[in-house]
């Protein structure tokens, strides 16, 4: 990562402009063409610096719920149960970790209300009780890379 890449990477986390161009708008900031800051957005992608590029939105604020969820999979079936969790629309992402809770996913959906029927239905196609770990405080946590 040279000094252009740090460079994107802590501007972009203090907010993207909505506006008609807004990569241009950004590209400028940095000295850059919009397509030299394309191209090395594009670069993070495919080589996971990024896994993602895009808006993160405030589901509460929004109506929606999200929660963070986890199960206790059992190794021989471990990728049986992931393909059952990560079949629903509703879950964001799934990991596993190195802990009794070994898989680990995110529920979102469009109403608080079907976070628990999301969680029943898990239940029920997996055999596995679900643990709802829902958010009590938020927080956020800027990376700022040295340029």
């Amino acid at each position: 990562m040279d000094e252009i890449d740090r460079r994107i990477i802590n501007t972009l986390q203090d907010g993207f402009p909505i506006c008609d161009t807004p990569y241009r708008q950004v590209a400028m900031q940095l000295g850059l063409t919009e397509q030299e800051l394309i191209d090395r957005l594009q670069a993070f992608l495919d080589n996971d610096t990024l896994t993602r590029f895009g808006p993160l939105y405030h589901a509460e604020l929004m109506g929606g719920a999200l929660t963070l969820a986890a199960v206790k999979a059992p190794p021989e079936r471990f990728a049986e149960i992931t393909g059952i969790i990560n079949a629903f629309p509703e879950v964001a992402h799934n990991y596993a970790r190195n802990h009794a809770l070994n898989m680990w996913f995110v529920i979102a959906t469009e109403t608080p209300e079907q976070i628990q029927r999301t969680i029943t239905a898990i239940e029920q196609q997996t055999g596995l009780t679900v643990y709802n770990m829902p958010k009590i405080n938020e927080y956020f946590v800027r990376l700022k890379l040295e340029a």
